[in-house]
């Protein structure tokens, strides 16, 4: 079966084979007050849909026994999720329910992804009778990823018959689009980035900024990959030191990092907001820019950016 990385692959996989029960939710949900009916979550599409701790149970170990599952694990703050979950939401409609979509926001459900020992975003599970069965970690080009999920139905067909019949009733005459050609600008900022050279990655973003200001996917991906290089780079005691030393503005800003990278969103917002309120000249401007960069890594409405710029301005003001 082709991957979208072998080496990723076959990590998580072996990580996913360490009896990982996936009916570990199931107690939970059925402990859940009942909510109303009409109040579960709805489907994105007839073949997506957003996956809570509540609805892991019916949405993806129930609905796995019939076909397979894709479970991808996101964040509002990762731009490589949202490019993942749209490439797979459209996907998920062309294959015609041959296999499911399910989207899971490690925000909101976090168990879910202590369950699969996801240690980022985006990752993506196979669930098939239940089990998982494959699984990778990145956003891989399209015809890759097609590959990837057709060589997963291969090896499930003669096991679950709701795949060749989610296939055989494909409305006839339906030609599979072709996909659009990639940018090679973005294949090379991407490949930079896979090898984990993020100052190549970097530049490559910076260059298509270059010539088109307004392109937000490279904006967003550039912020991205700064990112990560800044945290892959931090020693984590920086969090001891700017505990303990609060007028350390440097401290603060790198402890943000991981925070954030921790999924303490809310504590990482608030480490530089109050950082602000405690300081002046370019010391108050050096916590401000830096928290300014960082809400560019969320969608613009996230709720909690919102927030944090009012807590901001108060700061300032």
């Amino acid at each position: 079966m082709t991957r979208p990385d072998p080496r990723q692959t076959a990590a998580l996989s072996a990580a996913l084979s360490r009896a990982v029960d996936l009916s570990a939710l199931k107690a939970r949900a059925e402990t859940t007050a009942k909510a109303p009916a009409g109040a579960a979550p709805a489907p994105t599409s007839a073949f997506s849909t957003d996956v809570t701790e509540a609805s892991f149970q019916v949405e993806v170990v129930e609905r796995s026994m019939e076909v397979p599952v894709l479970v991808a694990l996101h964040a509002s703050w990762s731009a490589q999720s949202q490019q993942l979950l749209t490439l797979l939401d459209r996907l998920a409609a062309e294959y015609n329910g041959a296999w499911r979509f399910g989207k899971v926001d490690v925000e909101t459900s976090p168990r879910i992804a202590q369950l699969f020992g996801a240690q980022s975003v985006p990752m993506v599970v196979a669930i098939a009778a239940g089990q998982p069965v494959e699984a990778f970690a990145e956003v891989p080009p399209e015809p890759r990823l097609r590959q990837w999920i057709d060589g997963l139905l291969d090896a499930l067909r003669d096991r679950m018959p709701a795949i060749r019949a989610a296939e055989e009733s494909a409305p006839e005459g339906a030609a599979e689009p072709e996909p659009e050609p990639e940018d090679e600008r973005f294949v090379a900022a991407e490949t930079a980035f896979e090898q984990g050279d993020y100052t190549a990655a970097a530049a490559a973003y910076q260059s298509i900024l270059d010539a088109e200001p307004g392109n937000e996917e490279a904006k967003a991906a550039l912020a991205q990959v700064e990112f990560l290089a800044r945290t892959e780079a931090t020693d984590p005691s920086v969090i001891v030191r700017a505990d303990t030393s609060p007028d350390d503005v440097d401290a603060q800003v790198a402890a943000a990092d991981l925070e954030l990278a921790g999924q303490q969103i809310e504590a990482a917002f608030t480490r530089l907001i109050n950082t602000v309120r405690r300081t002046a000249g370019e010391d108050r401007d050096k916590a401000r820019t830096h928290l300014v960069s960082l809400f560019d890594l969320f969608a613009a409405d996230d709720p909690r950016v919102a927030k944090a710029r009012r807590d901001l301005a108060s700061a300032l003001y």
